[in-house]
């Protein structure tokens, strides 16, 4: 795989706090939406589909999956940051360690709020991991990299999410209105929230999160 992506010279303490603030914060909020058992994002329907049928926890297997998907960067010649490695590993962890402390809920009300409250949380965690500038997660670089081989970003995240979500769903992962929320609601929340988090406003970091809002918001 290529070199990492060079860390930024300035505000390194900065960008690392709010790194891990929005890595935990997405463990947290994908976890949410886990225990609401309304339906989850593509992804997250694969990473429960594989633990249902093969075994292991769901943050486990998204940590798996993260691997998988970064080898996949290097056909692409795509360069991981710290960030994304970061992402890789911890995003999973978080969530191995709430779904393992937390109960879901048993009442209606409860569970929408936490599909609301993890959709909502999941956007600004986006802004927060990607707004450090220290590289995008695994699978938004997979998109991005194979976008940059002349193909429409739409066409290839609909492409990739959709046999994602099938593969998930066949694998007996959870499809509702959770996961059609969710699809709605994330493109335009971190259309808003990655700029307005973005530590930096240099040239290189300005393409990377404009390859990241439209990689979410198309």
């Amino acid at each position: 795989m290529p070199g990492l992506r060079p860390i930024p010279h300035d505000r390194r303490g900065r960008r690392f706090v709010q790194l891990f603030v929005g890595l935990a914060l997405y463990g947290l909020t994908a976890s949410m939406l886990v225990l609401a058992r309304l339906g989850l994002d593509p992804w997250d329907v694969l990473h429960q589909g594989l633990a249902r049928t093969f075994g292991l926890q769901i943050g486990t297997w998204t940590v798996i999956v993260s691997v998988i998907v970064l080898l996949g960067w290097i056909p692409l010649r795509q360069r991981p940051g710290a960030g994304t490695l970061c992402n890789a590993v911890l995003v999973g962890v978080v969530m191995d360690i709430v779904l393992g402390a937390v109960h879901p809920p048993h009442a209606l009300w409860a569970r929408w709020a936490l599909l609301i409250g993890g959709v909502a949380g999941n956007g600004i965690a986006t802004g927060l991991y990607i707004g450090a500038g220290l590289g995008p997660g695994p699978r938004d670089g997979l998109s991005v990299g194979i976008a940059g081989r002349g193909h429409s970003m739409r066409v290839v995240r609909t492409t990739v999410e959709g046999t994602v979500l099938l593969a998930g769903f066949l694998l007996g992962g959870t499809v509702g209105l959770g996961t059609v929320t969710y699809a709605i609601c994330i493109g335009p929340i971190t259309h808003k929230t990655i700029p307005a988090l973005a530590i930096a406003r240099s040239a290189n970091h300005g393409d990377l999160l404009g390859e990241v809002v439209r990689t979410k918001g198309q």
